[in-house]
């Protein structure tokens, strides 16, 4: 993976964080606060207390060790404090950031919501720093420009037995940012592993680059996917293409959601850094807590 964006820097100047864009009653009842606190933009944009702590008491948060050929690999977890065999569960796939405060705390959002839910490190063999409140991204360079994609299957695969090994007859959902975004697409691509998928602002053009010409092989790959996909981007993004988003999207023929927030740009679900958007982060959290109910209940 050797293109690895700023998201500090992947929105157009006319960008305004603090937009807000009401949730119906309806769609703030299925998300409960979380999308109610995600709302509040003037809280969030920053380093910022966590949405839910990891002492609440509806959670049990774990830190674990996947067993993987070459190393053994930590993962945050986190699930309810009741599961049954059939609880269904969320791979979370990082940002360039790594499995840092805003990663960890979207895990124990999706635990609070009734999910088994696990983050693998996936820079554990590179050792970066922790990028708790880091603004700096280069630093990170090093540890996304190793991984390979081979390996990061099996990272991620890693972390679906994981979840397994809690429900034996779970649905499990993967979803990720930025980097992560990306990552998520490409675990789709000629495999029925997971039971739906929501990537957030990650790249679309696996094997090309978005200054390339499109053209129909551009989004060929999509043939290859059967897997529920929900897509969340950001219209000022100017790293990932809205135009490149829409027409990938419009090539799949499996279920599909997608939502391009003109309000927002890269980053917008990224509540402890300065891109965040609350409009759009809260939105778009409300799709996919609706999405996985759909296709993982």
């Amino acid at each position: 993976m050797s293109d690895v964006m700023d998201p500090e820097n992947q929105t157009s100047s006319s960008f305004n964080r603090k937009a807000f864009v009401g949730i119906s009653a309806g769609a703030a009842a299925v998300v409960g606060t979380i999308a109610q606190a995600l709302a509040q933009a003037s809280d969030l944009g920053k380093p910022h207390p966590p949405i839910v702590s990891e002492t609440d008491p509806a959670i049990t948060v774990e830190k674990v060790t996947l067993t993987r050929p070459d190393v053994a690999m930590d993962a945050y977890a986190a699930y309810p404090k009741r599961i049954t065999a059939t609880t269904p569960g969320v791979v979370v796939i990082q940002h360039i950031w790594g499995v840092d405060a805003t990663i960890r705390d979207t895990v124990r959002r999706y635990a609070k919501a009734g999910y088994i839910t696990i983050a693998p490190d996936l820079f554990v063999r590179s050792h970066p720093p922790s990028g708790d409140g880091l603004t700096d991204y280069t630093v990170f360079r090093p540890a996304a420009g190793a991984l390979t994609d081979d390996v990061v299957h099996g990272d991620a695969l890693a972390a679906y037995s994981w979840i397994m090994s809690k429900a034996s007859k779970s649905r499990i959902g993967i979803t990720g940012f930025c980097m992560g975004g990306g990552i998520v697409l490409k675990q789709l691509i000629g495999t029925t592993d997971y039971a739906a998928a929501s990537m957030f602002y990650g790249d679309v053009r696996p094997g090309t680059k978005p200054s390339d010409p499109t053209t129909p092989a551009t989004f060929a790959y999509t043939s290859k996917i059967s897997t529920p996909l929900m897509g969340s981007f950001g219209g000022r993004d100017t790293g990932i293409k809205p135009d490149d988003v829409r027409a990938m999207f419009a090539t799949l023929t499996a279920p599909h959601d997608v939502r391009v927030y003109d309000e927002a740009g890269h980053a917008f679900f990224d509540d402890t850094r300065s891109s965040y958007v609350a409009s759009a982060a809260s939105d778009a959290w409300t799709r996919t807590l609706g999405w996985f109910h759909k296709y993982l209940s």
